[in-house]
């Protein structure tokens, strides 16, 4: 397994020079630096012995037949944030492809086919719209989705047809689940847990539900050096008051994360009283109750704000994504698969929204996580090792052959 492990990490190295950016990852849908990377996917999968197409939005689909009609998925996704790390979604979709490789070159066919998808848009970083090519294999991809424009004013339908692809036949790109056994996907860890914990793999038993929205304080601009503080209304200082109380609550709960990301201030001069503060807020947890309840009793604490220091204040929900359970079928499979390849077995929440989210509408999810250095990504310094690589290769071809056709 050393050689698939080690072709693994060189495979990504390559991968990592289909960029836009000279010197830094930046791979967004539908891009040239995409259809480069898929090139290479495209005849490593048929490689492997699948057969391999590209659907009308743009994912890449290898299938690996079995001897019976049911089918197991497993990927992640190709695409990437900008100056982003090696590993953060390639790594899934190259750990599936050195599992089947290693089934193709014994000869191998399990009783069902394996279908591997390289999604071509899981980040959202050309149209905002996450989750894209697992959506269109759900069958969720929308008109209003087509519609939306980048930062060059093209517009999705534009940039599939582009790209190759058919965007009037996208819907034509959702996958039945009447033949599923699930889907699977491997991904690094993205946090600190399996490296204290001194262990190569995770198994995920839910991914944590996610609240995202924008709140703006309105007050007044004005001159820094003649109005008196007791006569201002700053709408910085109370962002500010905000963003000590979202750092504050998230503290107070087991597994709550709660962040502000982005802060924009009006008119932004040295000289001038914010007159308006625009900021994010993303609240996550693995139960929907508490995470409802602490971004309600955040958007209460804004309006109290707002009301003692005579600002206006709006809260716009920019996106509301439910906690999902991986399947426990798929979840004890793992288990099993870990304890047999002689490692510790740990299960993990993930903070971080992934392709099985959006998968979970279709069919059962489980998912496989790697130790990454100092539990960073979405960052160049992202680090895996070849060790650990060949660990999820074991793991993973262990839970294929554990899987009960259907």
């Amino acid at each position: 397994m050393t050689d698939l492990a080690q072709a693994v990490m060189e495979r990504c190295d390559l991968l990592a020079t289909c960029s836009e950016d000279p010197g830094r990852i930046t791979r967004p849908f539908a891009s040239d630096a995409m259809r480069r990377a898929q090139n290479y996917v495209h005849e490593w999968m048929r490689r492997a012995g699948m057969q391999v197409r590209r659907d009308s939005i743009g994912n890449l689909r290898g299938r690996y037949e079995g001897a019976g009609p049911s089918a197991l998925l497993i990927g992640s996704h190709l695409d990437s944030v900008r100056d982003a790390g090696k590993y953060d979604g390639p790594l899934g979709v190259l750990v599936a492809i050195a599992a089947v490789q290693r089934l193709h070159d014994a000869n191998r066919r399990l009783p069902f086919a394996i279908e591997v998808l390289a999604f071509a848009d899981e980040e959202g970083l050309r149209y905002g719209s996450t989750y894209l090519g697992s959506r269109a294999l759900a069958g969720q991809v929308e008109a209003r989705d087509l519609a939306l424009t980048d930062a060059d004013g093209i517009t999705m339908a534009s940039a599939i047809e582009s790209f190759g692809g058919d965007p009037a036949r996208v819907a034509n790109d959702r996958r039945p689940s009447d033949d599923l056994l699930g889907y699977c996907e491997v991904h690094i860890e993205q946090g600190p847990i399996l490296e204290a914990r001194g262990l190569p793999v995770g198994i995920v038993s839910a991914i944590a539900g996610q609240s995202r929205f924008e709140i703006a304080f309105s007050g007044e601009a004005g001159h820094a050096g003649t109005v008196p503080m007791d006569r201002r209304r700053d709408a910085l200082t109370a962002a500010a008051e905000i963003v000590l109380a979202v750092e504050a609550m998230a503290a107070t709960q087991e597994g709550l994360v709660a962040t502000v990301g982005k802060l924009e201030v009006e008119p932004g001069a040295a000289n001038v009283i914010p007159g308006r503060a625009v900021f994010s807020l993303d609240v996550r947890h693995a139960d929907d109750n508490v995470r409802a309840r602490v971004a309600e009793a955040l958007l209460a604490r804004a309006r109290e704000t707002a009301r003692r220091r005579k600002l206006s204040v709006e809260a716009r929900a920019v996106s509301s994504n439910p906690a999902v359970r991986c399947a426990p079928r798929l979840v004890n499979l793992l288990t099993q698969a870990v304890k047999e390849c002689r490692q510790q077995p740990v299960q993990l929440t993930s903070g971080a929204g992934h392709d099985a989210v959006v998968m979970s509408s279709l069919t059962d999810v489980g998912m496989l996580f790697v130790r990454c250095k100092g539990g960073v990504s979405h960052n160049p310094a992202e680090s895996v090792t070849t060790a650990d690589v060949g660990v999820a290769i074991d793991v993973l071809s262990r839970f294929l052959d554990l899987m009960p056709q259907k």
